[in-house]
């Protein structure tokens, strides 16, 4: 289903018309596909929305270099209000993770609960040059994707058709997309903005995840969220939504009965 929102033609996927609504915001090089197998673990009755953000999946790029975390927040909130969400949770992988804590930060009206899974933290990522022109080229190529999922992403053994997911996403974004994340997005710096979040919070971390480790996430984000309670996927790596989704999936049918 595609909407025109924020200036920009928004595609996602929508389920169910329970309450609260559950919103998915995907990792960089993901696209609503990803959390296909975590929202089928889900109640049917769950009302479920999972957009392609901005430049990834079926949405559109913007003309100019719109990637700032702060044009994927006004998409989302544009979506929410079109779609006349009263009360939702706020899910968010790895990018997605940092868009989720810049959007709650603002404490919007119906946000009743965010749900972090290997998030992005607050604080510019740190990357040397060599390291910097690895991510820009990791989605170049099909060969490049799937190097990066076996020495990066994953942890769990992916099926072939979970790969080739991965690939077709990574490759589909737009370049504005794939460069604008590792150059400027993941250097923004919204420490100051997560320490006034106040929704109850959950965080998941991939015990095997190298990109956002669970050691870098106590540090860096625990203390801006003192609240927030920590789940440490065993065996699981940073494509979490992907390895181990029955898990996740659990993790937020009992959060989303707590509240």
């Amino acid at each position: 289903m595609k909407y025109f929102l924020n200036g920009i033609q928004l595609n996602l996927v929508e389920r169910g018309n329970g309450s609260p609504a559950i919103i998915f915001l995907h990792y960089w090089g993901g696209s609503s596909r990803t959390w296909r197998k975590v929202i089928a673990a889900l109640p049917d009755s769950y009302h479920t929305i999972a957009p392609d953000l901005r430049g990834w999946g079926e949405s559109a790029a913007p003309a100019d270099n719109g990637f700032a975390l702060i044009d994927f927040v006004n998409d989302i909130l544009a979506m929410i209000t079109a779609l006349d969400v009263r009360k939702y949770v706020l899910v968010g992988h790895s990018m997605g993770g940092k868009i989720a804590q810049l959007l709650a930060s603002q404490r919007p009206r119906g946000l009743a609960g965010l749900v972090l899974i290997a998030p992005a933290p607050p604080v510019p990522m740190l990357l040397t040059q060599e390291a910097l022109l690895a991510m820009e080229n990791a989605y170049a190529s099909p060969e490049s994707v799937n190097m990066a999922i076996d020495h990066m992403l994953s942890a769990k053994p992916l099926s072939s058709g979970q790969r080739q997911q991965i690939v077709e996403d990574s490759l589909r974004g737009a370049p504005g997309a794939k460069i604008a994340w590792p150059r400027y997005a993941s250097q923004e710096d919204i420490s100051a903005e997560a320490a006034g979040i106040v929704s109850p919070t959950v965080i998941i971390a991939g015990e095997l995840d190298w990109v956002e480790t669970a050691a870098v996430l106590k540090t860096a984000l625990l203390p801006l969220i003192p609240h927030a309670l920590l789940h440490v996927l065993p065996g699981t790596g940073h494509l979490s939504p992907l390895e181990s989704p029955a898990e996740i999936a659990g993790i937020i049918r009992e959060f989303i009965e707590c509240l």
